[in-house]
Protein backbone atom coordinates (compact mmCIF):
# COMPACT_ATOMS: atom_id res chain seq x y z
CA UNK A 1 0.00 0.00 0.00
CA UNK A 2 2.81 2.66 0.82
CA UNK A 3 4.33 1.76 -2.54
CA UNK A 4 1.37 2.73 -4.27
CA UNK A 5 0.52 6.11 -2.24
CA UNK A 6 4.41 6.71 -3.03
CA UNK A 7 4.15 5.76 -6.81
CA UNK A 8 0.84 8.43 -6.78
CA UNK A 9 2.55 10.87 -5.13
CA UNK A 10 5.64 11.07 -7.39
CA UNK A 11 3.22 11.08 -10.27
CA UNK A 12 1.16 14.11 -8.88
CA UNK A 13 4.43 15.59 -8.14
CA UNK A 14 5.95 15.48 -11.40
CA UNK A 15 2.59 17.10 -13.34
CA UNK A 16 2.45 19.75 -10.56
CA UNK A 17 6.24 20.69 -10.99
CA UNK A 18 5.66 20.58 -14.85
CA UNK A 19 2.69 22.86 -14.57
CA UNK A 20 4.42 25.55 -12.34
CA UNK A 21 7.30 25.90 -13.97
CA UNK A 22 6.25 26.25 -17.39
CA UNK A 23 3.29 28.74 -16.17
CA UNK A 24 4.79 31.13 -13.74
CA UNK A 25 7.33 32.13 -16.98
CA UNK A 26 4.81 34.45 -17.81
CA UNK A 27 4.11 35.40 -14.11
CA UNK A 28 5.28 39.01 -13.54
CA UNK A 29 7.08 37.72 -10.06
CA UNK A 30 10.60 38.04 -8.64
CA UNK A 31 12.81 35.12 -9.95
CA UNK A 32 13.89 33.95 -6.64
CA UNK A 33 9.78 34.07 -6.17
CA UNK A 34 9.44 31.68 -9.03
CA UNK A 35 11.99 29.54 -8.45
CA UNK A 36 10.83 28.94 -4.80
CA UNK A 37 6.68 28.71 -5.66
CA UNK A 38 8.93 25.62 -8.42
CA UNK A 39 10.71 24.00 -5.07
CA UNK A 40 7.75 24.46 -2.90
CA UNK A 41 5.65 22.44 -5.47
CA UNK A 42 8.32 19.91 -5.89
CA UNK A 43 7.71 19.45 -1.94
CA UNK A 44 3.87 19.83 -2.05
CA UNK A 45 2.72 18.46 -5.50
CA UNK A 46 -0.80 19.58 -6.72
CA UNK A 47 -1.45 21.81 -3.89
CA UNK A 48 1.30 23.84 -4.04
CA UNK A 49 0.33 24.17 -7.83
CA UNK A 50 -3.05 25.32 -6.19
CA UNK A 51 -1.04 27.62 -3.98
CA UNK A 52 0.63 29.33 -7.06
CA UNK A 53 -2.74 29.81 -8.78
CA UNK A 54 -4.65 31.34 -5.72
CA UNK A 55 -1.73 33.32 -4.64
CA UNK A 56 0.45 34.69 -7.27
CA UNK A 57 -0.97 34.01 -10.90
CA UNK A 58 -2.61 36.89 -12.24
CA UNK A 59 -6.29 36.44 -13.13
CA UNK A 60 -5.84 38.54 -15.64
CA UNK A 61 -3.16 40.55 -17.38
CA UNK A 62 -1.65 43.28 -15.61
CA UNK A 63 -3.37 42.65 -12.22
CA UNK A 64 -1.00 40.74 -10.86
CA UNK A 65 0.41 43.80 -8.46
CA UNK A 66 -3.16 44.15 -7.09
CA UNK A 67 -3.61 40.49 -6.95
CA UNK A 68 -0.95 39.68 -4.73
CA UNK A 69 -1.31 42.41 -2.40
CA UNK A 70 -4.05 40.78 -0.10
CA UNK A 71 -2.47 40.12 3.34
CA UNK A 72 -3.06 36.32 2.78
CA UNK A 73 -1.09 36.02 -0.44
CA UNK A 74 1.72 38.10 0.89
CA UNK A 75 2.18 35.47 4.04
CA UNK A 76 1.84 32.45 1.36
CA UNK A 77 4.81 33.75 -0.66
CA UNK A 78 6.61 35.03 2.54
CA UNK A 79 6.27 31.15 4.44
CA UNK A 80 6.43 29.23 0.60
CA UNK A 81 10.00 30.85 -0.03
CA UNK A 82 11.20 30.21 3.80
CA UNK A 83 10.27 26.48 3.67
CA UNK A 84 11.90 26.05 0.05
CA UNK A 85 15.09 27.66 0.51
CA UNK A 86 15.16 25.82 4.10
CA UNK A 87 13.67 22.44 2.94
CA UNK A 88 16.34 21.95 0.50
CA UNK A 89 19.22 21.97 3.85
CA UNK A 90 17.14 20.00 5.66
CA UNK A 91 16.66 17.58 2.54
CA UNK A 92 20.01 17.53 1.84
CA UNK A 93 21.49 17.67 5.17
CA UNK A 94 18.33 14.19 6.03
CA UNK A 95 19.63 12.34 2.94
CA UNK A 96 23.67 12.16 3.74
CA UNK A 97 23.21 11.80 7.56
CA UNK A 98 20.52 8.85 7.41
CA UNK A 99 23.17 6.45 6.34
CA UNK A 100 25.52 7.36 9.50
CA UNK A 101 23.00 6.01 12.32
CA UNK A 102 23.66 9.24 14.15
CA UNK A 103 21.39 9.40 17.36
CA UNK A 104 17.55 11.34 16.07
CA UNK A 105 18.50 14.41 18.28
CA UNK A 106 21.91 14.95 16.63
CA UNK A 107 20.00 14.07 13.13
CA UNK A 108 17.48 16.33 14.08
CA UNK A 109 19.81 19.48 15.19
CA UNK A 110 22.16 19.09 12.00
CA UNK A 111 19.18 19.54 9.94
CA UNK A 112 18.15 22.54 11.75
CA UNK A 113 21.72 23.80 11.59
CA UNK A 114 22.13 23.48 7.86
CA UNK A 115 18.46 23.94 6.85
CA UNK A 116 18.00 27.86 8.99
CA UNK A 117 21.98 28.36 7.43
CA UNK A 118 20.90 27.87 4.15
CA UNK A 119 17.77 29.91 3.84
CA UNK A 120 19.19 32.64 5.95
CA UNK A 121 22.05 33.13 4.16
CA UNK A 122 21.06 32.28 0.65
CA UNK A 123 17.22 32.70 0.09
CA UNK A 124 16.59 35.19 2.29
CA UNK A 125 20.09 37.38 2.53
CA UNK A 126 21.41 36.56 -0.56
CA UNK A 127 18.75 36.93 -3.06
CA UNK A 128 17.22 40.08 -0.84
CA UNK A 129 19.98 42.11 -0.50
CA UNK A 130 19.16 44.47 -3.13
CA UNK A 131 16.79 45.41 -0.78
CA UNK A 132 19.07 46.11 2.37
CA UNK A 133 21.39 48.18 0.32
CA UNK A 134 24.37 45.17 0.65
CA UNK A 135 24.66 41.51 1.45
CA UNK A 136 26.20 42.24 5.12
CA UNK A 137 22.96 44.72 5.70
CA UNK A 138 20.83 42.06 4.44
CA UNK A 139 22.12 39.25 6.86
CA UNK A 140 21.58 41.39 9.69
CA UNK A 141 17.96 42.11 8.70
CA UNK A 142 17.05 39.07 8.05
CA UNK A 143 18.22 36.99 10.71
CA UNK A 144 15.46 37.16 13.40
CA UNK A 145 12.72 36.45 11.20
CA UNK A 146 14.02 33.71 9.64
CA UNK A 147 15.27 32.15 12.81
CA UNK A 148 11.93 32.61 14.12
CA UNK A 149 9.78 31.23 10.77
CA UNK A 150 12.18 28.67 10.22
CA UNK A 151 11.31 27.41 14.18
CA UNK A 152 7.94 26.68 13.07
CA UNK A 153 9.20 25.01 9.86
CA UNK A 154 11.30 22.80 12.07
CA UNK A 155 8.56 22.05 14.55
CA UNK A 156 5.85 21.08 11.83
CA UNK A 157 8.37 18.70 10.38
CA UNK A 158 9.68 17.06 13.23
CA UNK A 159 6.46 16.18 14.25
CA UNK A 160 5.39 14.56 10.71
CA UNK A 161 8.34 12.59 9.90
CA UNK A 162 9.89 11.41 12.90
CA UNK A 163 6.61 9.58 13.95
CA UNK A 164 6.58 8.32 10.76
CA UNK A 165 10.33 6.93 10.06
CA UNK A 166 9.59 5.48 13.87
CA UNK A 167 6.94 3.36 12.17
CA UNK A 168 8.48 2.81 8.83
CA UNK A 169 11.61 1.60 8.44
CA UNK A 170 11.77 2.33 4.82
CA UNK A 171 11.44 6.03 5.51
CA UNK A 172 14.33 6.25 7.03
CA UNK A 173 16.09 4.64 3.84
CA UNK A 174 17.01 7.96 1.47
CA UNK A 175 17.46 5.29 -1.38
CA UNK A 176 14.15 4.75 -0.52
CA UNK A 177 10.49 6.50 -2.00
CA UNK A 178 9.12 6.57 1.09
CA UNK A 179 11.97 9.11 2.68
CA UNK A 180 11.20 11.59 -0.08
CA UNK A 181 7.61 10.85 0.35
CA UNK A 182 7.46 11.11 4.24
CA UNK A 183 10.09 14.09 4.14
CA UNK A 184 7.58 16.68 1.52
CA UNK A 185 5.06 15.97 3.96
CA UNK A 186 6.99 17.13 6.89
CA UNK A 187 7.64 20.33 5.08
CA UNK A 188 4.12 20.57 4.41
CA UNK A 189 3.52 20.32 7.82
CA UNK A 190 6.14 23.21 8.43
CA UNK A 191 4.49 25.25 5.94
CA UNK A 192 1.26 24.94 7.75
CA UNK A 193 2.79 25.92 11.32
CA UNK A 194 4.56 28.57 9.98
CA UNK A 195 2.40 30.37 8.18
CA UNK A 196 1.02 31.65 11.57
CA UNK A 197 4.64 33.06 12.39
CA UNK A 198 4.67 34.59 8.64
CA UNK A 199 1.51 36.09 9.24
CA UNK A 200 3.10 38.40 12.13
CA UNK A 201 5.97 39.23 10.53
CA UNK A 202 4.78 40.37 7.23
CA UNK A 203 2.24 42.63 9.24
CA UNK A 204 4.81 44.08 10.89
CA UNK A 205 7.09 44.80 7.66
CA UNK A 206 9.71 41.98 9.13
CA UNK A 207 9.59 39.52 6.42
CA UNK A 208 8.60 39.82 2.70
CA UNK A 209 5.25 38.60 0.50
CA UNK A 210 5.27 38.89 -3.35
CA UNK A 211 6.19 41.84 -6.05
CA UNK A 212 5.62 42.84 -9.23
CA UNK A 213 7.98 43.15 -11.83
CA UNK A 214 7.45 45.10 -14.89
CA UNK A 215 8.53 43.36 -18.32
CA UNK A 216 11.56 46.15 -17.59
CA UNK A 217 12.34 44.51 -14.97
CA UNK A 218 11.53 47.26 -13.03
CA UNK A 219 9.67 46.34 -9.33
CA UNK A 220 6.50 47.59 -7.78
CA UNK A 221 7.24 47.44 -4.17
CA UNK A 222 3.46 48.30 -3.67
CA UNK A 223 2.54 44.70 -2.36
CA UNK A 224 6.06 43.80 -0.96
CA UNK A 225 6.28 44.14 2.60
CA UNK A 226 10.04 43.13 2.89
CA UNK A 227 11.82 44.84 5.66
CA UNK A 228 10.83 48.59 5.56
CA UNK A 229 8.89 49.06 8.94
CA UNK A 230 10.17 49.96 12.15
CA UNK A 231 11.04 47.07 14.47
CA UNK A 232 8.16 46.00 16.81
CA UNK A 233 8.49 47.14 20.19
CA UNK A 234 10.51 44.67 22.10
CA UNK A 235 7.73 43.75 23.84
CA UNK A 236 6.42 42.17 20.93
CA UNK A 237 9.29 40.70 19.79
CA UNK A 238 9.12 38.92 23.06
CA UNK A 239 6.44 37.41 22.64
CA UNK A 240 6.66 36.05 19.23
CA UNK A 241 10.22 34.62 20.12
CA UNK A 242 8.56 33.37 22.92
CA UNK A 243 5.60 31.92 20.67
CA UNK A 244 7.99 30.17 18.23
CA UNK A 245 10.46 28.52 20.49
CA UNK A 246 7.48 27.37 22.78
CA UNK A 247 5.81 25.91 18.55
CA UNK A 248 9.79 24.44 18.04
CA UNK A 249 9.77 22.53 22.03
CA UNK A 250 6.26 21.06 20.78
CA UNK A 251 7.82 19.47 18.33
CA UNK A 252 11.05 18.20 19.57
CA UNK A 253 8.82 16.92 21.83
CA UNK A 254 6.29 14.97 19.77
CA UNK A 255 9.84 13.96 18.35
CA UNK A 256 10.97 12.49 21.10
CA UNK A 257 7.79 10.66 22.38
CA UNK A 258 8.31 8.98 18.91
CA UNK A 259 11.34 7.69 19.32
CA UNK A 260 10.95 6.74 23.04
CA UNK A 261 8.27 4.98 21.64
CA UNK A 262 10.20 3.08 18.95
CA UNK A 263 13.06 2.11 21.30
CA UNK A 264 10.95 0.07 23.41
Amino acid sequence: MLAGAVLLWAIQVIAAVAFVAWDIRKTPEATVMKWAFVIFTAFSGLAGALLYVLSCREPLPNTHNLFVSARWRQVVGSTMHCVAGDGIGILVTAAIVAPLGLAKGVDLGLEYAVGFAFGWTIFQALFMRSMAGSYAQSLRSTFVPEFLSMNGVMAGMMAVSVPWMAAVPAASDPTHGAFWFVMSLALCAGFVVAYPINWWLVARGLKHGMKTVSPRGDSDMTAHSAHVAAPPPRRQMALISTASLTVLAVGITIAGLATSLTAR
